[in-house]
């Protein structure tokens, strides 16, 4: 392509002259391509190609350059004898020529001869035809050259577009299983998020059965004296707060483990989305590339792509990568499922610790009590008995309290005859059996009083 304004330039082939031996009175044929080159071969090596300048004015003294021709060859017979030769060259001498044509003289002895012109015609002849005849082979070469190279593209990119079906394909699948492993660990995580809702829920229920036992224990506190004793039930009552505090503790670390799963099952699902959703760029991309034609819109060259990037994936890893992030998801929801059987497990196993915990304070509870009744009743039966007995002990001493009483007119009349008899005279102050029995009255009455 030549820009505006500018002449163009010639390029012209240029070769030594070929001599009578050499001379083909026929062109070569044109066979297959071997024979073309070893007939190409065969010819001289042409000199170098002589390109003119384009600021050089247009004068054909640049585009040319003189050639020394040899007579060697004649196609007359009178060319061919030297004698008549010398003959004309001798007649020639022997013209007379004026001075004025001093210079025209001298132009006869150094212009070509008949012969020489004929040479040049003939080697010009010859060389058009070895020219033509390499322009022929070119052009046949170049035919077919061009049916070969068309025949290949359209094979390869016949070959290309197969590739790219298949490539789809690939794509295609490897889509599909990665939105079926999302969709299962989407199905995954939400359990497990199901799963540990019920465990907070539930975590939150015992601190109503934390905080009662906690209350029984404050209030049996209040008991008095020796009933604050260290009996079954507070020993049951401390070992379901225990057993609370460890369940407690249990699903808290159940909770925590549960979310650091659903961390890790959303990484997973993550990866596979991310996979997903680069599988359908790269799908749409190839589908695109795949509708492609000769004739389509859009098409131009791009510098560079056909550099090889050795940073990028191969077909191998490209699968491998996919089913890397299937089978690290597949791993993730096993032990998300593991984690689910861990929850339900725990759930299960505090309930009946609990339970059985809870029933064991309230059998201790209920003996206590029904013991507890019957020692109250017990201590009321006797406490009736004892009001009994003080009862009927005040009636006695009222009873003594009236007999002793009743004795104080015959405690006068003791007195009243002692007294009296002290008065006897003389011997007659005698101690005789009447005053023994009046004294022996007088000290039943006295000791009477103290009773």
């Amino acid at each position: 392509m030549e820009y505006l304004g500018h002449t163009q330039t010639a390029t012209y082939m240029t070769g030594p002259r070929l001599g009578p031996s050499n001379i083909q009175t026929s062109l070569p044929s044109i066979s297959t391509m071997q024979s073309s080159y070893k007939a190409y071969d065969t010819y001289p090596a042409p000199s170098p190609l002589r390109r003119s300048l384009t600021t050089l004015p247009w004068r054909p003294s640049t585009y040319y350059q003189t050639a020394k021709v040899n007579p060697s060859s004649a196609l007359t017979k009178s060319m061919l004898d030297p004698k008549s030769m010398r003959n004309e060259l001798s007649e020639l001498d022997g013209i007379k020529v004026p001075p004025v044509f001093a210079a025209a003289r001298n132009a006869l002895y150094t212009r070509y001869t008949p012969n020489d012109w004929m040479t040049s015609n003939q080697s010009n002849y010859l060389t058009s035809d070895r020219v033509r005849s390499s322009a022929e082979r070119l052009r046949f070469d170049t035919v077919r050259l061009c049916r070969e190279t068309d025949d290949k593209t359209r094979r390869t990119q016949s070959d290309v577009g197969k590739r790219l079906g298949e490539r789809l394909g690939d794509i295609q699948f490897w889509k599909t299983e990665l939105n079926h492993e999302t969709d299962r660990m989407i199905s995954e995580i939400n359990a497990l998020m199901e799963a540990k809702r019920v465990l907070e829920k539930a975590l939150q229920e015992t601190e109503n059965p934390l905080h009662i036992a906690q209350e029984c224990l404050y209030h049996r506190e209040k008991r008095q004296t020796i009933d604050l004793v260290h009996d079954n039930p507070e020993k049951e009552l401390i070992r379901e707060v225990d057993i609370t505090k460890r369940c407690h503790e249990r699903t808290r670390n159940t909770i925590e483990r549960a979310n650091v799963q659903l961390g890790l099952d959303r990484a997973a699902q993550h990866e596979l989305e991310k996979d997903s959703s680069d599988k359908f760029i790269a799908q749409n991309l190839d589908t695109t590339c795949h509708g492609l034609r000769n004739s389509s819109r859009g098409l131009a060259y791009h510098n560079g792509v056909q550099r090889i990037d050795t940073t990028l994936s191969v077909p191998e890893t490209w699968a491998k990568f996919s089913n890397d992030n299937i089978q690290r998801s597949q791993s993730e929801r096993a032990a998300s499922k593991q984690m689910r059987n861990e929850i339900e497990s725990v759930l299960n196993s505090c309930a009946n610790e609990m339970w059985q915990q809870w029933n064991a304070v309230n059998v201790a509870l209920t003996q206590r009590l029904q013991e507890s009744t019957d020692a109250r009743n017990r201590l009321q039966t006797h406490l009736s008995k004892v009001l009994q007995e003080i009862f009927d002990m005040e009636k006695n001493v009222e009873l003594l309290k009236k007999a002793i009483q009743d004795k104080e007119s015959p405690m006068q009349v003791a007195q009243t005859r002692l007294d009296t008899r002290i008065r006897r005279p003389n011997v007659e102050l005698c101690r005789d059996p009447v005053q023994h029995s009046e004294l022996s009255a007088l000290w039943l009455r006295g000791h009477g009083d103290e009773f």
